[in-house]
C-alpha cells in the first residue's frame, strides 16, 4: 500500500519531491496545492493542481502533506494551520525560531491528533543529528558548523519576499582561514560574520529603490543582520545565465579531547557537498514523511523534530533488512 502524498506549494522544494517520489515506490503523489490559479500551473507528474483553499476536502485523501512553503513567511502560518488536519513535514529553517515553531505546530497536530515533524531538511535536520552525536561523543570539545559554498533556498527566498525585488539569489561561503583553524583541533571561539559571508545578486523590479532593498538585505534580523553581506545588482540576462542553478554543501566539525590529562586530541568532520540543495531536501522530507506516517499509524501525535525519530522509521524496508545490510 503505497503512502499518498500531498504537497502544499509548487516551487522548487515541491518539484523536487515530485520527481523524488518516482524514487520511493511505497509512495504515492495524490495533489499539489497552489496559491496560483491551478490552470497555470503544470506538473511534471500530470498530477492534479488545486488552490490552497481547497485543501480541507483532501483530508480523507491525503496520508502526508509535505509543506514546501518558505521559512521565512509560509511555514509559521501554514505548518500550524495544516497540522490540525494533516499529518505533515516540513522544512524549516530559522534556526533561531524553531522552539516557537515547534510549540505552534505541537499545539495545532495533538488538536487534530496527527503527526508532523518539523525542520526535517539537511540543516537544520541532518546536520543537527550530527552536531548532537558529536557532542554526545565528544563531551568535551567545540562544535562548529560550515555552509556553503552554495546556494541558500531560505535566504534567497527571504530576499525575494522584499518589496521591490524581481528575483534573487544568496551564497553562503564559508571562510577557509577559520575550516583551517577548525580542522587544526586547537578549539578557535567565532562570531558568526567570522566563519562566513553572504553574498545576494539581485535583480530589481522598475522603479525599484537601490539603496532601500540593499538596506533591507542587509538589516534582516535571523538572515543577514550578523554577517558580512554583499549585494550585487544584475540584469534579468546575467541571472539567468550565471545564477539558476542551486549547489550548495556543508560541514559539520567536531574537535575535543579524550583521557585523563586530555592528551588525545579527536576530531569528527562530517560533509555534503550537492549539486541540487532542493533535491537533497526533498528526498530527506519523504523519508520522514514515511516516519511521521508510521508513527500516526501507531497510534502517536503531536510535533517531532529529527531528534525524535528512530533512525528505522525513516528506511523504506524492515528491521530485519537493516540489520542485516547496514549493521
Amino acid at each position: 500500500m503505497s503512502i499518498k502524498i500531498g504537497l502544499f506549494g509548487y516551487g522548487n522544494i515541491a518539484k523536487a519531491a515530485e520527481s523524488g517520489i518516482l524514487q520511493n515506490s511505497d509512495m504515492e503523489l495524490v495533489a499539489v496545492f497552489t496559491r496560483r490559479n491551478p490552470s497555470d500551473v503544470k506538473t511534471v507528474s500530470g498530477v492534479p493542481v488545486h488552490k490552497k483553499q481547497d485543501v480541507l476536502s483532501f483530508t480523507d485523501k491525503i496520508d502526508v502533506m509535505l509543506m514546501c512553503g518558505g521559512s521565512a513567511t509560509d511555514l509559521p502560518k501554514e505548518s500550524p494551520d495544516m497540522a490540525k488536519y494533516f499529518n505533515i513535514v516540513d522544512s524549516f529553517d530559522t534556526h533561531t525560531k524553531v522552539l516557537e515553531h515547534f510549540n505552534n505546530v505541537d499545539k495545532s497536530a495533538k488538536e487534530g491528533k496527527k503527526v508532523s515533524i518539523i525542520s526535517a531538511g539537511w540543516d537544520p535536520g541532518v546536520f543537527s543529528l550530527n552536531r548532537l552525536f558529536s557532542e554526545a561523543f565528544l563531551p568535551n570539545g567545540k562544535g562548529y558548523t560550515f555552509w556553503g559554498k552554495g546556494v541558500s533556498q531560505g535566504h534567497s527566498d527571504a530576499v525575494r519576499r522584499i518589496d521591490g525585488v524581481k528575483q534573487a539569489v544568496q551564497y553562503t561561503n564559508p571562510s577557509k582561514d577559520a575550516l583551517k583553524e577548525v580542522r587544526e583541533g586547537i578549539l578557535p571561539v567565532f562570531s558568526p560574520c567570522e566563519m562566513h559571508t553572504r553574498e545576494c545578486f539581485v535583480v530589481l523590479k522598475d522603479g525599484a529603490n537601490k539603496g532601500l532593498v540593499e538596506s533591507a538585505i542587509k538589516n534582516m534580523p535571523n538572515y543577514f543582520k550578523d554577517y558580512n553581506t554583499t549585494v550585487h545588482f544584475i540584469t534579468d540576462e546575467e541571472f539567468n545565465k550565471n545564477h539558476t542553478a542551486m549547489p550548495h554543501g556543508g560541514t559539520v566539525i567536531r574537535s575535543g579531547f579524550t583521557g585523563i590529562d586530555n592528551e588525545n586530541k579527536q576530531i569528527i568532520e562530517y560533509s555534503i557537498k550537492l549539486n541540487s540543495n532542493p533535491e537533497f531536501t526533498a528526498n530527506i522530507l519523504l523519508c520522514y514523511a514515511r516516519a511521521a506516517y508510521r508513527l500516526y499509524n501507531a497510534g502517536d501525535s503531536g510535533c517531532k523534530t529529527v531528534f525524535d525519530i528512530a533512525p528505522y522509521l525513516l528506511f523504506s524496508g524492515t528491521k530485519k533488512d537493516i540489520m542485516e545490510r547496514l549493521i
